[in-house]
C-alpha cells in the first residue's frame, strides 16, 4: 500500500502547521511554525493589538476577527495556548480570562485541535529551564527557527515558543488522548 504514494505524498502526510499564541487583551502574540518530522520551520508571527479606548465587547471581537483572518491566511492544522498564571488584579485577571476564552474559541470554532501549555512547560521545552526569563525564550526562538526575520516582539516570539513546544509534545498529547 505505502508503495503507491509518491515520496511528495508521503512527505505532505508529515507536514504539521501549527499556530502558537500568548493571549493578551492588548497584545496577543501569534506565531505558526510548520514541522516536517523532528524539523521546525518558520512561516509567520504577529501581535494583535486593541484599543483600550474600545468597549471590552469590542476588542474581544477585534481579537476574534483578527485570529480569523490569521486561521484563514495560514491555514494550520492545529493550535496551541499558552495558559496563563493567576493575576493579583481580579479586574485584569478576568478580562485576560475573556480575550483566553476568544483565542481558545476561534480556532475551535474553525475545526482545529487546541492545546495548552503551562509558561514553565513551553519554556522547559524551549530553553530547558521552566524559569527562563523573555529574552532567553526569544533567543532559543530564534535559534530554532533560523529563518525566522529579527527583530519579533517579545509576545510574537512567547507564541512561536508555545507553537514549538507543541511540535515537541503533539505524538505524545495524540496517544494521551486516544
Amino acid at each position: 500500500m505505502l508503495a503507491l504514494f509518491s515520496s511528495l505524498q508521503i512527505l505532505r502526510l508529515c507536514v504539521v502547521r501549527i499556530l502558537g499564541i500568548d493571549p493578551g487583551l492588548r497584545c496577543c502574540g501569534w506565531g505558526i511554525i510548520q514541522t516536517i518530522g523532528n524539523s521546525l520551520s518558520y512561516v509567520a508571527h504577529g501581535v494583535i493589538n486593541t484599543n483600550s479606548a474600545f468597549s471590552l465587547a469590542e476588542r474581544l471581537n477585534t481579537l476574534h476577527q483578527e485570529l480569523m483572518k490569521i486561521l484563514q491566511q495560514y491555514n494550520p492544522m492545529e493550535a496551541s495556548v499558552e495558559e496563563t498564571f493567576v493575576n493579583k488584579n481580579p479586574a485584569s485577571a478576568l478580562k485576560l480570562g475573556m480575550a483566553r476564552g476568544v483565542v481558545l474559541f476561534t480556532p475551535a470554532a474553525f475545526g482545529i485541535e487546541v492545546f495548552e501549555y503551562s509558561a514553565n512547560k513551553v519554556k522547559k521545552s524551549v530553553v530547558g529551564s521552566g524559569h527562563a526569563e523573555k529574552h532567553q525564550v526569544a533567543l532559543m526562538v530564534s535559534m530554532l527557527l533560523p529563518s525566522m526575520p529579527r527583530g519579533v516582539s517579545a509576545d510574537a516570539a512567547d507564541a512561536l515558543a508555545v507553537a514549538i513546544c507543541h511540535g515537541h509534545h503533539r505524538d505524545l498529547n495524540k496517544k494521551l488522548i486516544a
